[in-house]
């Protein structure tokens, strides 16, 4: 079985039914921390082999040749885990991205079917005919409720000319009475002219003496 059937359980059956979308992002995302654990601990083993040359670079070249070898081996399987990682993610979001789609278009051809269910019984012709009726039914209502409000006198069908004809001889007598009435005030009496004389005003040369008084009085006040 290769690798990637151990990591998401795909059998060599020829029966087998294939994992979910969502089971292989859950494969993938598994392989993603178990590939940043392996990360870790290379890079721990890099600083240790680092650490161990240093000491033995005097002492024990051998050794400490061993060491560096040691630690390009792991740093060669670091790149090769980080490459694996962008090409897991990758594939995780694209994984993702098409699940997303499919759920996006079942809702939807969901939404579609529940839209023709609604529709399954409307009839655009019928549908016209309804509006039509209600249309009609509205003007209807108006031309009753116009007829309602329009005033009615039961029994009080008269003449308009007749009416009128009433109406200016009332306003002949009205005007024949006031003409009579003006007629009547030229014979009453004006009111005689009073024969007492009214008291004059003081003479303006009488005033004008009084004030020079006045100041004079003042001036000598101050003194």
């Amino acid at each position: 079985m290769s690798l990637f059937g151990k990591i998401f359980g795909t059998g060599g059956g020829k029966g087998g039914k294939g994992p979910t979308p969502q089971e292989a992002i859950q494969k993938l995302r598994e392989t993603e921390e178990m590939l940043a654990k392996k990360q870790e601990f290379l890079e721990k083993k890099i600083d240790h082999e680092l650490l161990t040359a240093k000491k033995n670079g005097t002492k024990n070249k051998r050794a400490a040749l061993q060491a560096l070898k040691r630690k390009k081996r792991y740093e060669k399987q670091l790149t090769q885990i980080d490459g694996t990682l962008s090409t897991i993610e990758f594939q995780r979001e694209a994984l993702e991205n098409a699940n997303t789609n499919t759920e996006v278009l079942k809702n939807m051809g969901f939404a579609a079917k529940a839209m023709k269910a609604a529709h399954e019984n409307m009839d655009i012709d019928k549908v016209d005919d309804l509006m039509a009726d209600i249309t009609e039914q509205q003007e209807l209502a108006q031309e009753i409720s116009d007829v309602i409000s329009r005033p009615v006198g039961f029994g009080e069908d008269y003449d308009e000319d007749e009416l009128m004809a009433e109406l200016e001889e009332l306003e002949q007598e009205e005007l024949d009475k006031n003409l009579l009435e003006i007629e009547g005030t030229e014979d009453v009496p004006l009111p005689s002219v009073p024969s007492t004389s009214l008291p004059s005003q003081p003479a303006k040369k009488k005033v004008e003496e009084e004030e020079d008084g006045l100041a004079d009085l003042e001036a000598w006040a101050a003194n």
